[in-house]
């Protein structure tokens, strides 16, 4: 490749094989992988110094005290999702208004959230695991779940539970009428608390849809899932209605209820492997060809 970066530096570990990491010297003439994760901004802004480009994971974040100070910086590659600004890793504005270019990639890990999401619902509801959603065991058939957010993963969710004949209603912030289409059924998001028995959440990150009202409506003898980074809403609240009788929380990673030394964590109602539902080899596979994909795209437009 006849544009190269000058120096190319994962300040993190990014899930890049030996294979991917050698192809990253196609795009720049010097690469620095680092095997940990920087502990403070300051550690951030040692690893990068002069590179012209950057690759990040979502464990760390990248602001713009940094970005100030790394007059070099023309690219950062976000290895995992970016859909919006404010879910961001990294200060977004800042970077425009520095010129710098941040690309993220998406639909790489999203067949493993349904895949979760059924597995540990079909053990809750026949009592595989050791706790037993009702007194008899149930089916997923004729279940009335809730999608709270339907994009590309809450879409392969709601999908996966009416293959199952799950009766899935959802709400988001704007209709999907080919859902609609597929016999998904749209509610106002008080009526779907109100009605389902399982309720799943796919938002971005750092969005905060629901409060203790909201739980509270949602009522006793539930299920409420998610599998975002950050919760939907107040851990005090969850905790709260986590107390209440019948109620079951699923979700793949501690982080997102206060982490393993949390209070939430350690609940007999709470089902949660701390293990990221999205992260398998599939997912690293499409990972690692989606960035470097956009490193190559950047370089051939610029």
């Amino acid at each position: 490749m006849a544009n190269k970066f000058r120096k190319l530096v994962a300040v993190e570990p990014i899930r890049f094989d030996r294979q991917a990491v050698q192809k990253l010297s196609q795009v720049a003439d010097e690469v620095i992988c680092y095997q940990d994760s920087p502990a403070s901004q300051e550690e951030i802004l040692r690893r990068i110094g002069d590179a012209d480009a950057v690759l990040v994971f979502y464990t760390s974040t990248i602001g713009a005290w940094v970005m100030e100070r790394c007059p070099n910086l023309r690219y950062i590659g976000m290895c995992c999702s970016l859909y919006t600004p404010e879910s961001a890793n990294l200060d977004i504005q800042a970077a425009h208004a520095r010129g710098i270019t941040v690309t993220g990639i998406r639909r790489y890990g999203d067949q493993g959230v349904p895949e979760f999401i059924i597995s540990e619902l079909v053990r809750l509801f026949h009592g595989f695991g050791g706790v037993q959603f009702r007194p008899e065991p149930m089916e997923l058939a004729g279940a009335r779940v809730g999608v709270i957010g339907m994009g590309d993963v809450g879409s392969l969710v709601a999908d996966a539970l009416r293959f199952f004949h799950a009766d899935v209603c959802y709400f988001s912030r704007t209709r999907k009428p080919e859902a609609e289409a597929r016999g998904i059924c749209y509610l106002p998001l008080p009526d779907l608390l109100e009605r389902c028995d399982v309720v799943t959440t796919h938002l971005h990150k750092h969005t905060v849809l629901m409060d203790e009202q909201a739980l509270a409506r949602l009522g006793n003898g539930k299920v409420l899932i998610n599998t975002t980074f950050t919760p939907p809403y107040p851990l005090e609240a969850l905790e709260h209605w986590l107390k209440q009788p019948g109620n079951f929380y699923i979700g793949d990673t501690a982080g997102a209820i206060g982490g393993v030394d949390g209070p939430i964590f350690s609940l007999p109602n709470v089902i949660c492997p701390d293990r990221i539902a999205g992260e398998s080899v599939q997912s690293g596979q499409l990972l690692r060809e989606k960035v470097l994909d956009n490193l190559r795209r950047y370089l051939e437009e610029t």
